[in-house]
């Protein structure tokens, strides 16, 4: 005898395949798509919120962290560390301490400190030349995070030979308002970094609670340098800075050099100037394009008479601000609407100002 299955009598068996067949129609799915790309569109700038809320933390922590060190530096030595230490009898770079800059002295009191020893051993060695301590790997070369901000999108290191030579950073050390050295009286600007400076706690009499130490800048900036006029005169106006002239730096079109260099201790790569406010735009147009540029009328420690005035602007990739840290270890932001007066107060030692705390 033979059993048929309930299951598939004619009858079931065509619901089933009824079941089987049901799907989704092509308007349907269209409708299902659209709402998923809708939703992205609605969630993706609160992710990126997100996330550059998360950079600019983490570039405030950094700042956090050089600023201690300067504290733990001026505890250890006595004095905050010179921009660069030259002995001022010979435009080299061979010459006392090899123009090692203020953050690389500073690498020995944050996370780098294996690094930081063999930096202070070989002080007295051109930074071009010092190694770690297998004698092959350069110490310029080497990426350090704590001067990198987490928003910065370009942070390749500048290649000699396919061999890494020198890194980028973000932070830099507050050079004054536009007078940086005169290396014909040895004297320095209003910043609290300059040239052999060793400046000491009393010596700010405006208060660390009122001078920058060190501010965002970007890598990689097109600039011009040793323009060597005898007395530069400050620029009043961001557009006059590309008729100044000097020798044009950039690697690669739109891009410089500056801020690639954080061993460097001159300031077209280590430091900045209030000559404008953050984020301005300094524009100089050339046959290879157009440019923000920064200006140094004589790069330190290459002149025995010409002096160092720059207008090297505080730039960052946040929107609407810059961060910085003060003297005395506090982080802040600047709105890129800053008072230009209030931003060169906050950036001179001794100037006397008023500073109201409304950046």
């Amino acid at each position: 005898m033979i059993v048929v299955d309930p299951l598939f009598s004619p009858r079931k068996t065509g619901v089933l395949r009824g079941r089987l067949l049901a799907a989704f129609t092509l308007v349907e799915l269209l409708v299902v798509i659209a709402i998923i790309a809708l939703l992205i569109g609605l969630l993706l700038p609160a992710v990126q919120g997100a996330r550059e809320a998360a950079r600019r933390t983490g570039c405030q922590n950094n700042l956090r962290q050089l600023g201690l060190a300067l504290h733990i530096y001026e505890s250890t030595y006595r004095n905050y560390p010179p921009s660069l230490a030259w002995s001022g009898l010979s435009a080299s770079d061979d010459t006392a301490n090899a123009v090692w800059s203020a953050q690389a002295r500073l690498m020995p009191f944050v996370e780098e400190l294996a690094m930081g020893a063999e930096i202070l051993r070989q002080l007295p060695v051109p930074y071009s030349r010092a190694t770690l301590a297998d004698g092959r790997t350069l110490i310029a070369g080497l990426k350090i995070p704590t001067l990198l901000c987490p928003s910065e999108s370009n942070l390749a290191i500048r290649l000699k030979n396919g061999v890494p030579e020198h890194a980028p950073l973000n932070y830099a050390i507050n050079m004054g308002t536009w007078m940086v050295f005169t290396p014909a009286s040895k004297t320095g600007g209003n910043g609290a970094f300059y040239p052999n400076s060793k400046l000491r706690p009393g010596q700010f009499s405006d208060g660390l609670t009122k001078t920058i130490a060190l501010a965002e800048v970007k890598t990689y900036t097109p600039h011009f340098r040793n323009a060597a006029q005898s007395a530069p005169v400050q620029a009043t106006t961001a557009d006059a800075i590309c008729s100044l002239g000097g020798e044009f730096k950039n690697d690669l079109p739109a891009l410089g050099s500056g801020h690639t260099e954080w061993v460097d201790g001159r300031t077209h790569q280590t430091g900045f100037t209030s000559t404008f406010p953050p984020q301005t735009s300094v524009p100089c147009s050339r046959p290879s394009g157009d440019y923000n540029i920064d200006w140094t009328n004589q790069q330190e420690a290459k002149s025995l008479t010409i002096p160092t005035a720059a207008a090297v602007t505080a730039r960052s990739h946040h929107i609407g601000i810059v961060n910085f840290v003060l003297m005395d270890g506090s982080v802040h932001a600047a709105s890129d609407r800053i008072d230009a007066v209030l931003w060169q107060a906050l950036s001179t030692r001794a100037g006397g100002e008023t500073v109201a705390e409304n950046y």
